[in-house]
């Protein structure tokens, strides 16, 4: 049976469902009219006409997609086998078989269509989740309005129990949100003004005013559902293989027993005898169970990491998930919190407060994470802060800018190292520091460091867990950093990660990962998807975290995380290894079917009604066990 995802809609229950209910329709035909013919209540013309509706009612749907491969693009499907073996029984005057075939066939193509888009539909039931209506304030008062209707910019109001209808920023208010249905998260987050929430997401204490940001086709959950839908659309190498496979063998079962049928003319044996074989044959041939070995264990797969807060973009990054030998995460925003926060501040030749306004003057205009630590605290302080001119960054070290006439510098050691040695100078207080796990910032001209500022990011919660569980599936861990060694080795160290890179560029970065799958394999990389964009394009997997409503993360990694949850990514590589043990097991299983059938059929051990429930069992054996991937 040919994989249609697109002609698949999910209509409720199985008797809705026009090709599993016809086929059905179709087998209660065939019963009466065998228990009819055999009772000696219907004349043999009786007996033909009702199995005749029979095939006509049940093989109404998988036939004409057969016909139209055909005609409008030219292949030979596994319906265009079965419509042989169809046609051949009747011929051979071996109705019951010919109506047995068309049921058999249609239920287990009704069956296999309803499940795969009853799996898909699993995803898009998230959207009942987002309230019909929304409460919009216009001119002062509430309005109630379809929540299609929401427009940006406008203030709509969630109260206790309700779900928010679409994206939106808090202007009023604070309450906890379970943001599940996005992100897979289970624990509510608080949430006061200023900060996002997403449609579909439960508000649960107070009142909130928010202002839209997104229309409701456009919101995050309408997209991740898009996004999961498309996905289980893309197929994975295998699949690819396997549909390549088909288009070549269908045609040549066809022809095979087409020869079997014409032979007899010449070499002068019984026409019926082989035409029975050849009918036989296509039966036994069709590898409806190869082809469908795994795709429904990859949508299963995309659908059920979906429901979780993992969106993975297409079945060849289930596949390779299944692949990793290990992964490497960035540090900054993904090991750690990314909100770093001052610790230190150490003058040489000026006070602190004078160290912290030179910072700060210059790193109010870079938008890196360890800029805003020093920017806020400069805040904190109430620090006075510098006419600055000419303000430069330098790509992978710091900053510059000219300050009362002097260019000053802020940065790390490397870029003091770059300016000369009469710059740069260490010391046991900078190596405890680092030690530490903090990341040094240094403040100086070309002639000398006048200070530094130590910076310290909190590690994230679950990342000794989620390492502690990448281990615990055989998953080597390295980190990725910009940072210097001392200070990546101490974060590395608390966390028990195997390889450590430190004093990357981003554009290293990418080294760093070809040389990781020389030595170990397939390398999956985690970092925020925007800053680590090349490396995650060049890894096995891109894995970007935290991208709720973030659209350039979502476009730059193979797998989002919609949560900053580092277990997530255990849990994908987890799911991506199931789902290719179960394709393995189609794939294995079938191709036995096959080897077991088609001999069977050739030295006739097997006559058509045995080959045709043969056939669909296995089909339906191997739908059941793909469906396993979404199973806990």
């Amino acid at each position: 049976m040919e994989e249609k995802p697109n002609k698949l809609t999910y209509v409720g229950r199985w008797y809705s469902h026009p090709p599993l209910r016809n086929a059905l329709l179709a087998g209660l035909l065939t019963g009466t009219g065998f228990g009819l013919a055999h009772g000696g209540v219907v004349p043999a013309l009786a007996e033909k006409m009702i199995y005749a509706v029979a095939i006509l009612l049940g093989g109404f749907h998988w036939g004409r997609e057969g016909l139209e491969g055909l005609f409008r693009e030219k292949e030979i499907g596994i319906e265009i086998l079965m419509l042989g073996a169809t046609f051949g029984s009747a011929v051979l005057g071996m109705w019951d078989e010919a109506a047995f075939l068309v049921f058999l066939y249609g239920t287990a193509e009704g069956l296999e269509e309803y499940t795969y888009a009853k799996t898909r539909h699993s995803i898009q039931k998230l959207l009942d989740l987002a309230p019909k209506e929304a409460r919009v304030l216009r001119n002062g008062r509430e309005e109630a309005i379809p929540a299609e209707e929401l427009k940006v910019g406008e203030i709509f109001i969630v109260r206790p129990g309700e779900s928010v209808p679409t994206d939106g920023v808090i202007v009023k208010g604070r309450s906890s949100v379970n943001e599940a249905p996005v992100t897979g998260e289970s624990i509510p987050v608080e949430k006061k003004p200023g900060m996002k929430v997403y449609a579909a997401t439960m508000n649960q204490e107070g009142a909130l005013e928010i202002k839209s940001t997104a229309a409701f086709e456009e919101n995050t959950l309408s997209k991740m559902i898009h996004l999961v839908e498309e996905a289980q659309e893309q197929k994975g190498k295998a699949q690819l293989f396997i549909d390549k496979f088909s288009r070549k063998y269908s045609p040549l079962v066809l022809l095979t027993a087409l020869l079997l049928t014409v032979m007899p003319l010449f070499l002068g044996a019984p026409i019926s005898l082989w035409a029975t074989k050849a009918v036989v044959l296509l039966v036994a041939a069709a590898p409806c169970a190869l082809v469908m070995s795994t795709p429904v264990a990859i949508a299963a797969g995309i659908g059920k990491a979906g429901k979780s807060g993992v969106l993975i973009k297409g079945g060849i990054h289930l596949e390779n998930l299944g692949k990793i030998k290990i992964v490497a995460f960035d540090k900054t925003g993904t090991l750690t919190k990314g909100m770093p926060i001052v610790t230190d501040i150490m003058a040489f030749n000026s006070d602190k407060p004078g160290i912290l306004s030179l910072a700060c003057s210059i790193e109010k205009y870079s938008e890196h994470p360890l800029a805003q630590a020093i920017v806020k605290k400069a805040e904190d302080e109430g620090a006075v802060l510098f006419d600055a001119e000419d303000f430069c960054a330098i790509a992978g070290y710091g900053a510059r800018a000219e300050i009362g006439g002097r260019k000053i510098y802020v940065g790390k050691e490397g870029l003091f190292k770059r300016l000369g040695p009469a710059a740069y100078s260490s010391s046991p207080q900078i190596d405890k520091l680092r030690k530490e796990g903090k990341t040094v910032m240094f403040i100086g001209t070309e002639d000398s460091i006048m200070g530094l500022i130590a910076i310290r990011d909190e590690i994230r919660p679950q990342a000794k867990e989620a390492i502690n569980q990448l281990h615990a599936l055989g998953i080597q861990v390295a980190m990725l950093t910009g940072d210097n060694e001392i200070t990546a080795r101490a974060i590395a160290d608390e966390l028990g990660i195997d390889d450590v890179k430190a004093d990357l560029k981003p554009e290293y970065k990418i080294e760093a990962i070809k040389e990781l799958e020389r030595k170990f394999g397939a390398c999956a990389m985690v970092g925020d998807g925007i800053n680590d964009a090349p490396a995650l394009a060049r890894a096995t997997v891109g894995i970007a975290m935290g991208v709720a409503g973030t659209d350039a993360a979502l476009e730059a990694a193979d797998v989002a995380l919609m949560a900053d949850d580092l277990t997530k990514v255990s849990y994908a590589i987890n799911l991506g290894k199931k789902a290719k043990r179960i394709s393995n097991q189609n794939i294995v299983f079938s191709l036995l079917v096959l080897i077991a059938l088609i001999p069977s059929a050739l030295v006739g051990l097997i006559d058509i009604a045995i080959a045709v429930f043969s056939h669909e069992a296995s089909e339906l054996l191997a739908v059941a066990n793909g469906l396993r991937v979404a199973k806990k």
